[in-house]
């Protein structure tokens, strides 16, 4: 059940950077990384307060704004910047380190311990997206990748600290927090990117930046912390591996981006990996005691 959980997460994460390259063709691109957060916080706050859940005990704040930190600013906002110059599929494969980064984070932040058969099918699994970089002519970084790689240590920071939240917080209260609690900062920060950025998009722009306003940006998390709570961070987190191959998919069917054999000997390699991962143990710090209810 973990796994399916977060393959669902994926699977909603794995059209944003198509839909997000979309957008910031037409929208101004801090408009698109933090203003979907607002979006996204606006349906948290009704969610909350509709469902009645208890606010976070104190203890929790300090990891709530981290994990808004990490998903709520950082790796939407870096993102958002250099897909106004990359290519949804050239950020894809660079997004092909986060599993990896999930991995280190989750030692760091959670206390997990995976075992060394775990990092061995981590390790193909990294290597795979690496040389499928370098095949498809990823050439020298540029300033932009160096934007993704930001925001891939945003993300990884994020789903570690969410993900063992979700533990004692429970899986969607989690990222609806960390919205609600960004709230004072994302709505003056779109508000100003508003008036001096570009907004005159048209309908595709505007779509795309709704689907990472609500599937991105929320409903994804709902599922995907869910399964990382479930199923451990290094572990789950390694679904995101097919993150990359599921992106070129849709960057193809959205946006016309040439698939090519590699691609699917790729895409191959990566979903082998994946199967490997979940094959392992990894060893998970217990929860916390908690006061807040879990979902």
């Amino acid at each position: 059940m973990a796994v399916l959980l977060g393959f669902i997460g994926v699977l909603g994460f794995s059209g944003s950077l198509p839909a997000t390259r979309v957008a910031v063709e037409g929208l101004d691109p801090t408009f698109v990384g933090v203003g979907r957060a607002v979006v996204a916080g606006l349906l948290a706050a009704a969610l909350l307060a509709a469902t009645r859940q208890p606010r976070p005990a104190r203890s929790q704040l300090r990891p709530l704004a981290l994990v808004a930190l990490g998903v709520v600013f950082g790796f939407p906002l870096f993102t958002a910047l250099a897909l106004h110059s990359l290519s949804s599929a050239h950020g894809a494969v660079i997004v092909g380190l986060l599993p990896a980064a999930t991995a280190v984070a989750a030692v760091l932040f959670a206390g997990e311990r995976p075992s060394g058969a775990f990092w061995a099918a981590s390790g193909a699994g990294l290597v795979a997206v690496l040389v499928f970089a370098g095949a498809q002519g990823a050439g020298l970084p540029s300033a932009a990748d160096g934007l993704v790689l930001v925001a891939v240590a945003f993300g990884a920071l994020g789903y570690a600290k969410g993900g063992a939240l979700s533990r004692e917080l429970g899986g969607w209260q989690t990222i609806c927090w960390a919205l609600v609690l960004s709230l004072p900062l994302t709505v003056p920060v779109t508000l100003v990117a508003s008036l001096a950025g570009d907004l005159s998009g048209g309908t595709d722009a505007w779509a795309g930046f709704a689907y990472v306003s609500l599937v991105s940006m929320f409903l994804g998390f709902f599922a995907w912390y869910a399964g990382l709570a479930r199923g451990g961070i290094a572990q789950i987190g390694q679904v995101q591996l097919a993150h990359p191959v599921l992106t070129l998919v849709w960057a193809s069917l959205l946006l016309g981006e040439h698939l090519t054999p590699g691609m699917v000997a790729a895409s191959l390699i990566v979903l082998a990996c994946v199967v490997a991962t979940q094959r392992t143990r990894v060893q998970t710090a217990p929860p916390r005691p908690s006061v807040a209810s879990a979902g």
